[in-house]
């Protein structure tokens, strides 16, 4: 009962420093657009694999991103998850360059058996991140300034179920409260224009509404040593209820002067349909290499009233994980290493044109924590964001993303001779 305790205070606290440094997750430009920053969907493990995980069944890991894994825990063992990342970010656009260091929450998730045939998952995971702050100057007769900045996101809670229908075969299902809030200002200033009043204008969104995530996963066995799965995710897009209002004010203090009018938009706001597929092939219970790739389609989802606001979304992923000897005796032979990369089409649109492409590449282990059966992953990306054209701005960024496994054997008759 102590370790228990001790185990759901550690995961407390990754959720209070998670839920703390959550406030400012971001710095891209490229967040003024859409519901901005779309999260890295998966657990520490999945993100060191380049992301991998529609094919990924892991007794020791919840793996939200194919409901069907939950089939996968242990019948003794309730699981809690947590992870956050830290990171630091390059942005140049050929002549300028700005430097930006941030840290997010990631996500906190729980799993556990509800019967033979059944498991649960229980979890909050970030949806998107929006954080900028930049400028524009003009040389015109005002010399006319405006700044763009912007905050919020979305967020998802979700609860999960996973059913084995057969030996081989399983399926499941997450259902999300989706919300959130995105806002966006522009303020515009005429230094040398007295006759012009500065002009503020907020554009701002309350979203709410449901998600639906739908999975299924297949196992081959081959001989003692060689296991394939093959895994399956859906998400059907939709419209979600939304309340946009925009905020406009005429005029400051110094001024002395200021009228401020408020508009209710009607627009609507959606999320897209997803399709995810993923091979993975596991080779002793030692070896794991998957690959994943990803389609969402934002160029048919509603924002503001348009349908072509967006680029499809793709994505493509290759990883790895091994385990040196599970039962080695020396402590780096349960030590798992891991190694990934991927390819992405973000969906930005920016003049009509997709804005960026993106690809990273990514290493981690998870470090076994002594006398214990839970895990601490590591994981390092490097994520390299590239405009389209000349004018389109550059990032850089590298994330360490810290996640703790705590594996606690709680259901199972204690015996006193």
């Amino acid at each position: 009962m102590t370790k228990n305790i001790l185990s759901l205070t550690a995961l407390m606290l990754v959720m209070c420093v998670g839920t703390l440094v959550a406030q400012n997750n971001t710095n891209s430009p490229y967040t003024r657009y859409g519901y901005g920053q779309l999260s890295d969907m998966g657990s520490a493990n999945s993100l060191a694999m380049g992301g991998t995980a529609y094919g990924l069944r892991d007794k020791y890991q919840v793996n939200f991103m194919n409901p069907a894994s939950y089939t996968a825990v242990d019948s003794l063992t309730f699981i809690f998850d947590g992870g956050l990342s830290l990171q630091n970010t390059n942005f140049s656009n050929g002549t300028l360059k700005q430097n930006a260091k941030n840290s997010s929450f990631d996500y906190i998730t729980m799993e556990f058996r509800a019967a033979k045939w059944a498991a649960i998952s229980l979890g909050l995971l970030p949806y998107s991140n929006v954080g900028y702050n930049l400028g524009e100057y003009r040389e015109d007769e005002a010399n006319t300034s405006v700044q763009y900045y912007g905050n919020g996101g979305l967020h998802q809670l979700y609860v999960g179920a996973g059913f084995k229908l057969f030996e081989n075969f399983s399926i499941g299902a997450n259902i999300s409260y989706l919300w959130g809030n995105v806002t966006h200002t522009a303020a515009q200033n005429f230094p040398l224009d007295t006759s012009k009043f500065p002009v503020v204008i907020q554009s701002s969104v309350d979203m709410k509404s449901y998600k639906l995530d739908i999975g299924a996963q297949y196992t081959q066995q081959f001989g003692k040593k060689h296991a394939i799965t093959l895994g399956v995710a859906f998400t059907p897009g939709h419209d979600m209820k939304s309340d946009a209002v925009e905020l406009r004010q005429t005029g400051d203090q110094t001024s002395g002067n200021i009228t401020v009018s408020q508009t209710d938009l009607t627009a609507a706001y959606g999320i897209p349909s997803t399709w995810g597929a993923g091979l993975a092939y596991v080779y002793d219970k030692r070896l794991t290499v998957a690959a994943d790739v990803m389609s969402q389609d934002w160029d048919k989802v509603s924002y503001q009233g348009s349908t072509d606001a967006f680029c499809k979304r793709t994505r493509f992923s290759l990883g790895a994980e091994l385990q040196p000897n599970p039962m080695g005796r020396n402590y780096l032979s349960h030590v798992k290493y891991r190694l990934g990369g991927y390819y992405s089409q973000p969906y930005y649109k920016i003049a009509g044109v997709r804005a960026a492409r993106e690809f990273g590449l990514t290493a981690g282990f998870a470090l076994p924590i002594p006398r214990t059966r839970s895990m601490l992953n590591i994981a390092g990306q490097y994520v390299r964001t590239k405009g389209t054209q000349a004018a389109f701005l550059d990032e850089n960024t590298m994330r360490l993303c810290i996640g703790v496994t705590f594996n606690e054997r709680w259901f199972f008759k204690r015996k006193v001779d």
